[in-house]
């Protein structure tokens, strides 16, 4: 259970930090970092496990019924990811508390940070695929609300968006390959999928499965050609920049390579795509860095190179080049972390992130200069600095890959070139902002920040020299384990010393750093080159082309069929269904009717099945007199309870009946704001029209229904009806399956039916309908609204009907009955009070809101659930025995019957709710109660 807790606890931290709003930002602060921490000590001790050569697997039980588990690994790559979350949230959450102003919302940024961090956490440790992808998903709609944090800026706005849109897409992609590598393995668990990369490289589905799993992938890892979102996310505070696009979220797609690495590498398609879009990406976002005055635009565009230069040495694919993969995913994010918050330093104190205005800070912030400078050296693979150790590994990968990717000397040389570049942006990172003269028109004065600010970014400079400098000693620990984990067998020969000899790839190294230098002291010819070029090829510009293209093309979609007439709306759906069923039916050659014996039909029956046909006539004909048509609505639906009857349903007929009142009440509520009958709006042509769009439809769905009931078909019905007793520990199968084995199906329902009350609490709140002064013929209200004798006898029968509903309730699990009905009993004894007594006097003696009643249900539904886990057990699972009392004698107590509670809470509140707010409008429109009514 320690992954699963680790993993939830960030997201309850989220909730827990908001409620700590009113008491400031250091509270907020020191609660975020307490939860970092917390999380990080339940994962302690199975990182040592891990690092003992030990992957754990734990599994929570969710709906084992439907084969659905909460399944959590952590190996050594999960442990590295982990680490990488947890430790550089903690310092990301130390350098916000000083980043953001007095003006932003700590709690809020706090609260996403959070939300983002058990996103992350249950990716990387994820042993189910369906599992991992929904946690992907949750990471782009995290980083959506931070990158948009300061909602005011159209450019956080659009970015955020942009991110939202990319990412999802790419995560539906990566959803279809992981059903389709699911399919080919024949599970999702992670264990198993591992353990069969020979079965799915083989398979005929192998190559669309990697195509979709890549998308994923790439699209999250900012690669091309989908690396302009990266760019334009930097409208997020830059806390978030050092959190999300540098150690975590652009992490992501890397880790998605690293994870499957067993199973879909080793093939051509793998090593040239991943490889050649990995190279593209590593060359383009190196050149592309240089050109960018904005300094956080130029590391965004710096890390698209480094995400790059990690996926291409995946698509290698050489056990030696995934180690160095591994490799530098550790170090850029070391050293990337402390580059985004250094320039959130230079931005915090100059006022401006414009590289051509903050020249000469070093006389102003030495500090912060020096820190920025070791920062800068390791991204552009200095020796001492940890980026040189694996630039150095990917050198000399490149160099031995080439004719193994068939391109000979052309690889070294593309990686080489790409390294030139790099070098030379961060040359110009230096240079341009902490030397270069003096600063020039800046809105403040710079000067250091405040010293705990410099705390995060002092630890990662640190991180840097040391793993630089002593490899062996701090970091291969972390790299062995982590890179067992991603070849899925031993590790290969490596050294990580800072001397390997003369080799080629030390002369790609010396070539990168000396053409760097060249290369930026001849940048001004190349400033004027780019300037020059064309910018409609701009990612950017692009995507809001495609976007503008697609809103343009549903706005005329939407003109030809939205022409205001729900008629016409309905006509289209109503045909489209009636073509794809005729589609459907004319594709099999097996006759309509079936095998199956016919049920007799005797006089009862064909009576009542008449009257039904005929009420429903009745009903569409006189459907414009409307309390005509209510009534006729009802008899249908008595109709159909009696239908429930005579096939030994009482539990849904029960249901029926009282749903039949209740919605009567409703509509009768909501027809008193309308006129009596519906005026004629439809021409003759258009009434036949749908007359024989009916018909067809009918007749559709009746043929499709014959088809169905007259042939026999394998049922589930007998499994229920033996495991009712012993499994659910109830006779009433039909309530055992709603509180038991479907349990998760009526929790999805009743939060469904909550969210429909709030809705309509919602748009009810406000609502003021010009109710009639008088009534169809022309007489004026009577001033009696409410009766005597009728408020009378209303009170005497409320305790028996509330007595009846809790007879209802409690029986439920044994006979017909339980929480729904029992629910709509109740609800319908405290609506007759409404309509006898009036709204002022019913309702100053009930609670003044029922919105804390439906949460009651929902919460006791679900810890009713989550109890289930205390015991080892899959979630909603039941627990029932006897008990022997005095007197009393032997009854049975189930935990259902909590479980139905909170159902039977749901449904009076949510019920309560929504009429209680209709006869409110309805007071508020006539004013005759009120006048009549004394407190």
């Amino acid at each position: 259970m320690h992954l699963f807790l680790a993993i939830l606890t960030p997201f309850f931290g989220a909730a827990l930090v908001a409620l700590l709003a009113k008491y400031g930002r250091s509270v907020s602060a020191w609660a975020t970092a307490g939860i970092t921490t917390l999380a990080l000590a339940l994962l302690s001790p199975l990182v040592m496990d891990s690092f003992a050569g030990q992957t754990t697997l734990q599994r929570v039980g969710w709906i084992p019924s439907a084969g659905l588990d909460l399944s959590f690994r952590m190996d050594g790559l999960g442990v590295l990811f982990s680490l990488l979350i947890l430790i550089i949230g903690l310092l990301v959450i130390l350098y916000a508390h000083y980043y953001l102003s007095e003006r932003d919302s700590l709690t809020r940024l706090n609260s996403y940070l959070l939300l983002f961090m058990g996103s992350m956490l249950g990716v990387v440790l994820s042993e189910n695929l369906i599992q991992l992808v929904i946690f992907w998903e949750l990471t782009s709609l995290s980083s959506f609300l931070l990158i948009a944090y300061w909602r005011h800026r159209e450019a956080a706005r659009s970015g955020a968006k942009m991110a939202l849109a990319i990412t999802g897409a790419g995560g539906l992609a990566l959803l279809g390959g992981v059903v389709l590598l699911g399919e080919i393995v024949g599970s999702y668990e992670l264990t198993t999928v591992l353990a069969n990369g020979d079965m799915v490289r083989a398979h005929p589905l192998y190559l669309p499965a990697l195509l979709l799993i890549l998308l994923g992938a790439f699209t999250k890892s900012a690669q091309f050609p989908f690396h302009f979102w990266l760019p334009n996310a930097m409208a997020a505070p830059t806390p978030v920049s050092a959190y999300l696009h540098s150690a975590t979220m652009v992490k992501a797609g890397v880790f998605l390579l690293a994870r499957l690495f067993p199973v879909l590498s080793g093939t051509d398609a793998w090593t040239w795509i991943v490889g050649g879009i990995g190279l593209t990406t590593f060359l383009l976002g190196a050149v592309l860095a240089l050109f960018k005055h904005d300094l956080k635009g130029l590391l965004a565009y710096s890390t698209i190179s480094h995400l790059g230069l990690i996926t291409a040495l995946f698509g290698i694919g050489t056990p030696l080049a995934a180690v160095a993969g591994v490799f530098h995913i550790i170090n850029h994010a070391i050293f990337k972390a402390g580059l985004f918050m250094a320039a959130g330093i230079i931005d915090h104190e100059c006022g401006t992130r414009d590289m051509r205005r903050i020249n000469g800070l070093w006389h102003y912030m030495p500090h912060t200069a020096t820190l920025a400078m070791v920062a800068s050296a390791a991204m552009a693979g200095v020796p001492l600095a940890n980026g040189f150790l694996s630039k150095e590994m990917f050198f000399a990968e490149a160099a031995a890959a080439g004719s193994h990717m068939r391109m000979g000397w052309w690889l070294p040389v593309v990686v080489t070139l790409a390294g030139i570049f790099a070098v030379a942006y961060s040359i110009r990172f230096i240079h341009d902002v902490f030397f270069n003269g003096k600063p020039i028109d800046l809105p403040k004065t710079p000067h250091e920040p405040p010293r705990l600010m410099k705390v995060p970014v002092e630890i990662l400079v640190i991180l840097v020299l040391v793993v630089g400098i002593f490899p062996v000693q701090t970091v291969e620990p972390l790299l062995a384990i982590a890179a067992v984990a991603v070849l899925q067998g031993p590790l290969p020969e490596h050294n990580l010393a800072l001397w390997h000899g003369f080799n080629p790839a030390l002369w790609m190294s010396v070539i990168a750093l000396i053409g760097g230098g060249l290369l930026y002291l001849g940048r001004k010819p190349l400033f004027t080159l780019h300037d020059r070029l064309d910018k409609r090829w701009n990612g950017k510009v692009i995507f809001d082309a495609m976007v503008g293209a697609v809103l343009t093309f549903a706005q005329r979609v939407t003109v030809w069929i939205d022409t205001g007439s729900l008629q016409r709306q309905l006509m289209w759906f109503v045909l489209s269904a009636v073509v794809l069923g005729v589609a459907g039916m004319a594709l099999t050659s097996a006759p309509l009717t079936g095998t199956r014996a016919l049920l007799p039909m005797g006089v009862v029956t064909l009576t009542a099945g008449v009257s039904l046909v005929l009420a429903t006539l009745a009903a569409t004909v006189l459907h414009r007199q409307r309390v005509t048509a209510l009534i006729l609505v009802g008899a249908v639906g008595l109709m159909v309870a009696l239908v429930f009857i005579k096939f030994s349903a009482p539990d849904l007929a029960l249901t029926q009946i009282s749903v039949e009142v209740v919605t009567s009440i409703l509509l009768l509520l909501a027809l008193y704001f309308l006129p009596v009958t519906t005026p004629r709006e439809s021409s003759a042509l258009r009434r036949w029209r749908d007359v024989g769009l009916g018909l067809l439809a009918g007749g559709g769905a009746g043929a499709l229904a014959w088809a169905v009931l007259t042939r026999s078909s394998d049922n589930i019905s007998g499994f229920f009806i033996e495991n009712s007793v012993p499994g659910g520990g109830g006779h009433n199968v039909v309530n055992v399956i709603l509180v038991d084995f479907r349990g998760f199906d009526t929790l999805g329902e009743i939060a469904v039916l909550a969210v429909a009350a709030l809705g309509i609490f919602a748009l009810l709140g406000k609502l003021r309908l010009p109710g009639p002064e008088r009534d169809a013929s022309g007489r004026a209200w009577d001033t009696d609204a409410h009766p005597m004798i009728l408020a009378t006898f209303a009170r005497l029968l409320l305790p028996l009907a509330l007595l009846v509903s809790a007879f209802i309730f409690l029986r439920g699990h044994n006979l017909p009955g339980g929480g729904f009905i029992a629910g709509l009993i109740t609800a319908i004894a405290l609506i007759v009070q409404y309509l006898a007594n009036g709204v002022l006097w019913t309702h100053a003696r009930l609670p003044e809101k029922t919105q804390p009643l439906i949460a009651a249900g929902l919460g006791l539904a679900v810890l009713t659930g989550l109890a289930s886990w205390a015991f080892g057990r899959p979630f909603l699972t039941s627990a029932f025995g006897h008990v022997n009392w005095p007197l009393v004698g032997e009854f049975e107590v189930a935990s259902a019957l909590a479980f139905d509670l909170g159902v039977f809470l749901v449904v009076v509140g949510a019920t309560l709710l929504i009429l209680i707010n209709l006869g409110l409008a309805h007071r508020a429109s006539h004013n005759k109660e009120q006048r009549s009514w004394k407190p």
